[in-house]
C-alpha cells in the first residue's frame, strides 16, 4: 500500500516537473490566471479536479 502511494507521488512530481521544463510560459500564464480568479472559483476548480482524480483512481482500481 505504501509503495502505491510513493508510486503515485512520483508520477505527480514527474508530470509536474515535465510541465515546468517543457512549458514554463504556460505555467506563468496559469499562475496569473489563478491569481485573477475569485477564491470561491479556485476552490470549485480544485474540488472538481480532486473529484476527477479520485474517480480515475477508483476506475483504475476497479478495472
Amino acid at each position: 500500500m505504501i509503495s502505491l502511494i510513493f508510486y503515485g507521488l512520483g508520477l505527480v512530481l514527474l508530470i509536474e516537473g515535465l510541465v515546468y521544463v517543457l512549458a514554463p510560459h504556460f505555467v506563468e500564464k496559469m499562475l496569473i490566471t489563478l491569481q485573477e480568479m475569485p477564491k470561491e472559483q479556485r476552490r470549485l476548480v480544485g474540488a472538481c479536479m480532486a473529484l476527477v482524480g479520485g474517480l480515475i483512481l477508483l476506475f483504475v482500481r476497479t478495472f
